[in-house]
């Protein structure tokens, strides 16, 4: 068995975490230590004693579970509050309870929040029917102190907010993420098909025709093992642009450019090798289309040609491109017999996704006089 020392992400993320929650437990505590001696040493406040620290060091320690019981940290670090404030004339752990406080609301305890925020004013103002009388707090010290609870009431509540607007943020990025991944895998999953199923198809009928004129018409058999040649020349291009994004990093750009109609002609030709007469036929005033029409159009092209190859049994096809002002018609037309059903494949489910993926539509039937039509219609 083999066995790696270096750490899960989920065991890292938890060190992560532990030492964010240590480092603010000690930063608290050391925080109200520092406050404490300040005031005994400029106020003339009782310096606190051996009970003070450990009140302190409880609701210290407290904070390290601020996480997964936010709740009861925040009754330890209250208890803690309200047994150095009654045990004897000196300060309590009000930082402590404070950051406890912010915790629980933070990790949606508002109610034990708001209870224990009542709680600590009312511990530190008691009994408040004697507020404003001698020797008791000031009206003034008691509406000092509920303003800055109020305030801290609405700090924590803004923190809370901001956190789960965070999360809320970094879900969608994951999703929109997953999205883009899975609408990717998609894409090339369809070029991937459109590739190999049309240049396999004519490899496949040339060497059908290389095997029967051999030995009859070896220079026919010569121009089929060439045409060979030179379709699987292509598709290995093609295919290595495909993988090439596969490879990528997110800044390499493909190993060639997506194939558009540019390279009609040329796919016109590798399907007549087949045996197929194409003839392109281009309606209105042909203009640069946006890349993602071009690159749509094509494989769309591509792929009713080899269903043509494979399917049709017919010896002819039509290509109409027909630029609208606002649109691209795509029309493939052969002449193979009067009923013929779309087989059940990728093919055709391949070209309507291509084509709704860029608000257009597309149809593919058997044509009434006879024969197949693919008919697609791209917005431009």
């Amino acid at each position: 068995m083999i066995t790696s020392d270096c750490p899960s992400p989920s065991s890292a993320a938890a060190a992560r975490r532990w030492a964010v929650d240590a480092a603010l437990a000690v930063a608290v505590t050391g925080l109200q230590l520092a406050a404490w001696l300040g005031q005994a040493a400029h106020a003339g406040h009782q310096r606190p004693g051996w009970a003070d620290y450990l009140f302190l060091a409880a609701g210290g320690a407290a904070l390290l579970a601020r996480r997964r019981y936010p709740v009861a940290v925040l009754a330890v670090a209250l208890a803690a509050a309200a047994g150095s404030a009654t045990l004897r004339d000196a300060p309590a752990p009000w930082l402590v309870l404070a950051a406890a406080f912010v915790n629980a609301v933070v990790y949606r305890k508002r109610g034990a929040a708001i209870a224990s925020l009542v709680a600590g004013y009312l511990l530190a103002v008691w009994p408040p029917w004697l507020i404003g009388s001698r020797g008791h707090t000031s009206a003034a010290s008691a509406l000092g102190l509920l303003a800055g609870l109020i305030t801290l009431l609405s700090a924590a509540e803004l923190i809370r907010v901001r956190n789960q607007r965070a999360v809320a943020i970094g879900h969608r990025r994951e999703e929109e993420a997953r999205r883009r991944a899975s609408d990717e895998r998609l894409t090339i999953a369809r070029d991937l098909h459109d590739v190999v199923a049309h240049n396999i198809s004519v490899i496949n009928v040339q060497a059908n025709t290389a095997l029967h004129l051999m030995d009859r018409q070896p220079d026919r058999a010569r121009e089929a093992l060439t045409a060979i040649h030179e379709v699987s020349r292509q598709a290995l291009g093609e295919l290595r642009s495909v993988l090439g994004v596969l490879r990528a990093d997110g800044t390499d750009a493909p190993l060639v450019p997506s194939p558009g109609l540019d390279r009609l002609g040329e796919l016109a030709a590798h399907t007549r090798t087949a045996g197929i007469a194409v003839r392109v036929v281009e309606e209105g005033e042909p203009r640069p289309v946006p890349a993602g029409v071009d690159a749509a159009a094509y494989r769309i092209l591509q792929e009713a040609l080899t269903n043509t190859v494979r399917h049709s049994g017919g010896r002819a096809a039509t290509i109409r491109l027909c630029y609208d002002t606002d649109a691209l018609t795509i029309e493939v037309d052969d002449d193979g017999p009067a009923v013929r059903a779309p087989r059940p494949g990728n093919g055709v489910a391949g070209m309507t996704e291509r084509a709704r993926a860029l608000g257009g539509t597309l149809d593919a039937g058997p044509r009434p006089g006879g024969g197949f039509r693919v008919l697609a219609r791209l917005p431009t």
